[in-house]
């Protein structure tokens, strides 16, 4: 990582809310300039919710991460999880769903933490923290982007009702760093924002920007040593809409272990003309 980088981490009052105000082009700049390089992908997961008053800065944070992609190796994916734990606490958010709140939980189990708790980020499946927290979030990006990962290529077929995504997983995929012989295929479609005025609650009257947006997560597939993943999956995605959605595709290690492998994608595809 380029030392710019690192001063930008050491200050400690997080890359991702400063980086805006004081140095804007900087990292753009940086962004780009690598833009046909080689770019490791690492998962940030936010679990949230528009009931909890302590989220918003960590949605805010994750969003900069998004547009931002302050750090010129690495390939942020993230995807917002609204948990439904805070829908009796006087605002149902309309984005939350139990099999959030139990992926959630299955972490908590995984990682032995006593209760899962809002706003939580985890990144790449293997560490977790407070999801406000710049300055750890920066850390465990960087350490997770020298993970070895397997090879994981998307497409999208448009059938007459709904959005299909072809997904390939390279043959033998399970790296030597891996303490599983196996590994889930997972399929998350997030819409690619979403705006809400929130009308009663802890965040009653503030209006919320929420980006990647989980709407949908299913185990489609397993692989092992011998035996790859090549498959059409259908998703929730009408094939006439022209809403933009998020692709995302997750390999990883059993009983919601650690991230092996990522693919991310837009839908509609973007058709780019030289």
């Amino acid at each position: 990582m380029k030392a710019t980088v690192v001063t930008a981490v050491l200050v400690g009052s997080a890359i991702f809310t400063l980086a805006t105000r004081a140095h804007p082009r900087t990292v753009q700049l940086a962004a780009a300039a690598d833009a046909n390089a080689r770019r490791v992908p690492v998962l940030v997961e936010l679990f949230t919710s528009e009931g909890c008053s302590s989220c918003p800065p960590a949605d805010e944070m994750l969003r900069k991460m998004d547009t931002l992609q302050p750090f010129p190796s690495v390939e942020i994916v993230v995807l917002s999880e609204h948990v439904d734990y805070y829908d009796r606490t006087g605002w149902k958010d309309p984005f939350s769903s139990p099999s959030y709140t139990a992926r959630q939980a299955k972490y908590a189990e995984h990682m032995k933490i006593d209760t899962a708790y809002t706003p939580q980020m985890v990144v790449d499946g293997e560490f977790q923290f407070n999801g406000s927290d710049a300055k750890t979030a920066a850390q465990a990006i960087q350490k997770a982007a020298t993970a070895e990962k397997i090879s994981v290529r998307l497409g999208a077929l448009q059938t007459s009702q709904k959005a299909k995504i072809l997904i390939n997983v390279q043959t033998a995929p399970v790296p030597s760093s891996s303490n599983s012989s196996s590994a889930d295929v997972l399929l998350a479609v997030a819409d690619d924002t979403d705006v809400s005025n929130v009308a009663s609650g802890e965040n009653s009257g503030k209006t919320l920007t929420n980006v990647a947006v989980v709407r949908e997560l299913k185990l489609v597939g397993k692989i092992d040593k011998t035996n790859g993943f090549s498959r059409d999956v259908e998703t929730n995605i009408r094939a006439a809409s022209t809403t933009k959605s998020r692709i995302v595709v997750i390999v990883q290690e059993p009983h919601q272990g650690k991230l092996l492998g990522i693919a991310s994608t837009q839908y509609p595809i973007e058709i780019r003309h030289p």
